[in-house]
């Protein structure tokens, strides 16, 4: 189902351009199926480990705004498929939860892709709000105009594998297990859902929960810690590299950038600057003039004057009106203090492209199929490739060439992801090496815990999207370029 799925989203991104490109909503109808087909098998799987008593809690902390940001990025493509309006109306500095962050983002996903099925060219409405006087809970309010349902249709609304009645399953399809699915996921987490509705006029469904759940409560004893981020679907895309000597300003930049879907990179000089970019290559740079030490022109110059890094579009943000100066040395753009975000990000735009070809990925997979899927996906945004069918070879591979991020299968032969990430994490020289980790096998609580601390990200095979993956190698990549230039630095 990976295979299809992956296959199928690479070649319809591939027909657009081409003489086949009248293929290209056939091929959208098989990605689609794939992941619809994929969805019922996880209901099914899911449904069966919570009545098996399976099912486990993993806790973390996390943000819940950006927890809330990547719900309302993912669910925005059914509500426009049904000419539908998302409001959401959050409090100011909602904080953080400590619960489990999956389960918290299925529940939202369920009910939001519930209303908006049931609605058509209305508005579905997400409240959030927290209630720390009454023992800090976080109350989830979604609210819908669509068909509505009698007293005797809400009666069995969260009975698995049952919907309102024989017309709804005709007309609008679905298992039923949905919200099935959501009422234990709320039970799980130690909170209630109540549905308030009117037949022709609507529904709302209240979901609390309590902010905090304790590691007691659950019955696996999962491992709490802090989440490493809430993976953001990005908007626009790629890694900007932000020179300003001014904290303010950077930390500023990073948080506008990154919410709309850029890698941030930040260097407080100018040869901090420089450092980053030689390694980064990053798509664009924000370049302050005004630093002590080497200025901004200095910076500017010697980007232009190395042929490495000539070709990186440099956005100048100065207090400074020398935009002559600027534009001759070099400058793609320049624009006076105070720029608006929105003009920040038109200018970054006209500059997007994929990595560049000196960023490496180490694939770690046994299957055939997989693994050229996943060779295709990547050279295509621009990575180098280095590729081993199981663990052993990927350790003989590492002594002659070190990758920037590994991707890990975890069930191989001879020698499977987990004694590879031993091995590796035992190396003085490949211990910092970041891992993302793409499986199949079911993630139990005690596989979860034990990969806690030992790679970055855990993705489900079929669970992502092409540019999620490409979006957290990203990621990882300016993360662990910042993390050596520190070490160095302290040597």
């Amino acid at each position: 189902m990976n295979s299809i799925i992956g296959y199928s989203e690479m070649l319809e991104e591939e027909l657009k351009d081409s003489e086949f490109a009248h293929l290209v909503g056939d091929v959208n109808s098989i990605h689609t199926a794939g992941k619809h087909l994929l969805g019922l098998i996880n209901d099914i799987l899911d449904i069966s480990k919570i009545e098996a008593g399976k099912m486990d809690l993993y806790l973390e902390t996390f943000d819940l705004q950006a927890m809330i940001d990547h719900v309302i990025v993912t669910i925005e493509p059914l509500m426009e498929n049904k000419a539908n309006m998302l409001q959401v109306m959050c409090e100011d500095n909602l904080g953080e939860m400590h619960t489990d962050l999956t389960k918290t983002r299925q529940i939202l996903l369920n009910l939001l892709s519930n209303a908006s099925k049931f609605t058509e060219q209305g508005t579905v409405t997400l409240e959030v709000k927290r209630e720390p006087e009454e023992g800090d809970w976080i109350t989830f309010l979604i609210i819908d105009e669509g068909i509505g349902m009698t007293h005797d249709q809400q009666a069995k609304l969260f009975q698995a594998f049952t919907q309102a009645d024989v017309s709804i399953t005709r007309k609008y399809g679905g298992t039923g297990l949905g919200l099935a699915i959501t009422k234990s996921f709320t039970q799980m987490l130690g909170g209630t859902i109540t549905v308030e509705s009117e037949f022709g006029k609507g529904s709302q469904f209240t979901v609390r929960l309590p902010a905090r759940v304790e590691s007691s409560k659950n019955k696996a004893n999962a491992k709490g810690g802090k989440s490493a981020a809430v993976a953001n679907l990005p908007t626009e895309g790629g890694i900007i590299l932000v020179i300003d000597d001014d904290a303010t300003v950077r930390n500023l930049l990073k948080a506008y950038l990154s919410k709309v879907g850029y890698q941030v990179a930040l260097a407080a000089d100018g040869p901090e600057g420089l450092k980053l970019a030689r390694k980064l290559r990053p798509n664009a740079i924000t370049l302050d003039i005004m630093m002590p030490g080497m200025d901004g022109w200095e910076v500017l110059t010697q980007l232009k004057s190395d042929e490495e890094l000539a070709h990186i579009p440099i956005v100048v943000l100065t207090i400074v009106e020398n935009k002559d100066i600027g534009y001759s040395l070099g400058a793609s753009e320049y624009l006076v203090k105070p720029v608006s975000r929105e003009q920040l990000a038109k200018v970054l735009r006209k500059y997007r492209s994929e990595m560049p070809a000196s960023c490496s990925v180490m694939i770690v997979e046994d299957d055939v199929v997989t693994r050229e899927m996943m060779v295709r996906i990547l050279k295509k945004a621009g990575w180098h490739i280095i590729e081993a069918e199981n663990g052993k070879v990927a350790l003989k591979c590492l002594q002659e060439q070190q990758p920037d991020v590994i991707l890990l299968d975890l069930m191989m032969p001879e020698m499977d992801g987990f004694e590879f990430i031993v091995h590796l994490r035992h190396d003085k020289e490949w211990a910092l090496i970041p891992v993302i980790v793409l499986t199949a096998k079911e993630i139990t609580m005690e596989d979860r815990i034990w990969l806690n601390n030992r790679v970055d990200t855990v993705f489900q095979k079929g669970a992502y999207s092409r540019e999620e993956l490409l979006t957290e190698l990203r990621k990882l990549l300016v993360n662990a370029v910042q993390s050596s230039l520190r070490k160095k630095e302290r040597e």
